[in-house]
C-alpha cells in the first residue's frame, strides 16, 4: 500500500491513471499503467489474463505473465517506467514492470527529405528501437555497439550513440560521450535540439553535424568510422563528425554509374560556389569594374539598365529579399500549393517589376541563376550559410569592387580551413588532403577499388581484399 500511494500522489490530477486490483493467494496485487501511452489490450493480454488463471494462483508472478520485457525495478524508477507505456504490478515490496506500450508512432514510410531513385525507400521514424532494428537489419554484426543515456530531467529522452568498436577510434567516442554527459536541460525532444549542445553553434555559419533520415546513409557513415547518435520521438539520425563534402555530396550517388556520377559531383560543387558569388561577382563588375565585360556585353547591360533609379546593389538586395520569402512560403505552405504559389508569385513579381522600371531584366537573370543554382541542396543549414556568405560577398563587392570580392573569397576560404569538428577539419580530404575519403565524396570510382578507409577517421584503414 505505501508503493501504491506514492503512485497515487506521484500522479495526482492525472486522469489517465489506471489502477486495476486482482485478488490472488489471498491477497491483493495491482496493475497501475498510463492508458495513454500504454496499450489496454496489450495489459489485458500480458498481465490481466494470465493472472486471473486458477492454474496461475499458485505461481509467481514472474513465471505467470505472459509479456516478451518483464523487469524487477525500484520505487524510483516507477515514474519513468510508467510514462514509458510499461504496466507496473504491485505485488507487496517487489516492483514488476511490463512493457506493454500503445503504437503511437508511424510506420516506416519513404524518405522525404532525402529521396533516392535507385537507393532503398525505407526511412527513419519516431520510434528509436524501429530506427536501431532498420540499422542492424543492414550491419549483421557483434561489433555495432549501442550505448543508451537518459537526456532531460523531465522528457527523460532516449539517446543511442551507435558505433562500429573495431572501426571507429576510441578518442572520438570518448569525446561525444563526454559532451552527452555534461548535457543538463529539462527537455530534449529532437536531434536538432541535441546537435545544438553538441556543437559550437555560433563559431561557424556552416553546420558541423548532419541530419540524416536514411538508414543506409547512417550504415555507410558506420562504416567509415563514424559516430551515429539517434533520438528517440526523431526521425533524423546525427552523423558525427561531418565535414562540407558530406553536405554537397549524399549517399545516393552511390547507386549510379560513376561518369555519369562525377559529372553530377562536379555540377553539384559549380553550383555551390555559384550560388554563393554570382549576385556579388556582378555587382563588382558592373559598378567598379565595367573594363572586365566585353563591351558589347557591357553596352546591353548598360541599355537594360536605363531608367531603373535604384543602384544594382539595391536591386540585388530587393530581389534575394523577394525571393527568400518565396522560398518561405514554398516551405510553410501545405505540399498541393507551395510550388504553385512560389511560381505564381515570382513570375508575377518579376514580370511586374521589370516592366515598372525597378529592376533590369539582366538582374533577374542574375538572381534567377544564383536560387536555381542554390536548389540542388535539400540541408537546410547549408542553405543558410551559403545564404550568408552570399551577402558577405555581396557587401565586399559593393564596396571594394573585384577586390573585395577576391578578399572575401581569400576570408571564406580561411574560415573553412580553419574551422574543426572533433578534431576533423572541415575543408577535408581537401585539406588535409586524403584519397582515401576523397574517393567516397568529392569523386567517384569502380567499386572494387574502394577497399582503404580514410586515416583520419580509423586506425582500421583496410575495407576489403
Amino acid at each position: 500500500m505505501k508503493n501504491l500511494k506514492f503512485i497515487q500522489n506521484l500522479f495526482n490530477d492525472t486522469p489517465d491513471l489506471v489502477i486495476r486490483t486482482l485478488k490472488r493467494k489471498y491477497q491483493s496485487i495491482y496493475v497501475v499503467y498510463l492508458e495513454s501511452v500504454a496499450s489496454g489490450d496489450r495489459v489485458n493480454s500480458y498481465i490481466i489474463s494470465p493472472l486471473t488463471l486458477p492454474s496461475n494462483y499458485k505461481e509467481k508472478i514472474e513465471k505467470s505473465l505472459a509479456g516478451p520485457n518483464l523487469k524487477i525495478i525500484t520505487i524510483k524508477e516507477i515514474e519513468l517506467y510508467l510514462c514509458s507505456g510499461f504496466a507496473i504490478i504491485l505485488d507487496g515490496k517487489k516492483l514488476y514492470a511490463i512493457e506493454t506500450k500503445a503504437d503511437l508512432d508511424r510506420g516506416i514510410d519513404d524518405a522525404k527529405v532525402e529521396p533516392a531513385i535507385y537507393g532503398p525507400k525505407d526511412s527513419f521514424v519516431e520510434n528509436i528501437q524501429k530506427n536501431i532494428g532498420l540499422i542492424k537489419k543492414r550491419i549483421k554484426s557483434g561489433h555495432l555497439k549501442t550505448e543508451n543515456k537518459l537526456l532531460g530531467r523531465y522528457s527523460k529522452t532516449v539517446v543511442s550513440v551507435l558505433y562500429i568498436d573495431n572501426i571507429t577510434k576510441k578518442e572520438l567516442i570518448s569525446e561525444i560521450l563526454t559532451k552527452l554527459n555534461n548535457i543538463d536541460i529539462d527537455s530534449i525532444n529532437t536531434s536538432g535540439e541535441l546537435k545544438q549542445f553538441l556543437s559550437n553553434e555560433n563559431k561557424n555559419v556552416f553546420p558541423a553535424m548532419k541530419l540524416s533520415e536514411r538508414p543506409d546513409t547512417i550504415v555507410k557513415s558506420l562504416l567509415e568510422g563514424k559516430v551515429i547518435i539517434l533520438v528517440d520521438n526523431s526521425p533524423f539520425a546525427i552523423v558525427l563528425p561531418s565535414v562540407l563534402a558530406d553536405f554537397i555530396n549524399p549517399t545516393v550517388d552511390d547507386y549510379s554509374n560513376s561518369l555519369n556520377t562525377n559529372y553530377l559531383k562536379v555540377l553539384r560543387m559549380c553550383c555551390f560556389i555559384l550560388t554563393i558569388i554570382t549576385p556579388a561577382f556582378y555587382i563588382a563588375t558592373t559598378t567598379y569594374n565595367p573594363e572586365a565585360i566585353p563591351g558589347l556585353l557591357l553596352m546591353n547591360i548598360s541599355t537594360q539598365r536605363f531608367g531603373v533609379p535604384f543602384p544594382s546593389i539595391v536591386e540585388a538586395l530587393i530581389m534575394l529579399f523577394v525571393c527568400e520569402l518565396l522560398r518561405e512560403s514554398d516551405v510553410r505552405f501545405p505540399n498541393n500549393y507551395g510550388s504553385a504559389v512560389s511560381i505564381l508569385g515570382a513570375l508575377i513579381l518579376g514580370e511586374s517589376a521589370v516592366a515598372s522600371g525597378i529592376v533590369s531584366p539582366i538582374m533577374i537573370i542574375v538572381i534567377a541563376l544564383t536560387f536555381i543554382t542554390s536548389l540542388i541542396f535539400n540541408e537546410v543549414e547549408i542553405n543558410g550559410a551559403v545564404r550568408s556568405w552570399r551577402y558577405i560577398f555581396l557587401f565586399f563587392a559593393a564596396t571594394l569592387g573585384l577586390y573585395g570580392f577576391s578578399l572575401a573569397i581569400i576570408i571564406m576560404l580561411l574560415n573553412l580551413c580553419s574551422y574543426k569538428v572533433f578534431k576533423l577539419n572541415y575543408m577535408f580530404p581537401i585539406s588535409p588532403f586524403d584519397f582515401s575519403y576523397l574517393k567516397e565524396t568529392l569523386i567517384k570510382i569502380k567499386r572494387k577499388k574502394l577497399n582503404t578507409r580514410s586515416k583520419y577517421l580509423t586506425d582500421n584503414i583496410r575495407k576489403q581484399s
